[in-house]
């Protein structure tokens, strides 16, 4: 999960890297970090100035790649968030602090179970 370490430049050459050296201010100018990444997706991407949906598809398709979840069921509402472990995890790991910079899945696995 070395990306959850990438800054501002990191994003932007990646973006590059995937064929769309078109999006990197999008990525800059709002300063998107790797763990800012971890929230990127169809529904947020047009207010980063991503709008062609084709590309929306294909970045969206990257990230969750990137990141090692899996896509949301077809038939699933709209209205509801996709959550798996994975990413229930990063959305954690997306926020600052030392909670969540040492949170290792294997923890946060069994403070799920916990509850």
């Amino acid at each position: 999960m070395a990306f959850l370490q990438w800054d501002c430049k990191d994003v932007a050459k990646w973006i590059e890297s995937l064929g769309y050296p078109h999006y990197r201010a999008c990525f800059t100018e709002n300063a998107i970090t790797g763990r800012k990444l971890i929230h990127v997706n169809c529904r947020n991407l047009p207010k980063l100035g991503i709008t062609d949906f084709e590309d929306m598809k294909a970045i969206s398709a990257h990230v969750r790649k990137l990141l090692g979840v899996s896509e949301p069921v077809w038939s699933r509402s709209l209205a509801e968030f996709h959550r798996d472990d994975m990413g229930l995890f990063l959305e954690r790991k997306s926020r600052t602090g030392e909670c969540a910079d040492v949170l290792t899945f294997n923890q946060f696995l069994r403070d799920r179970k916990s509850c």
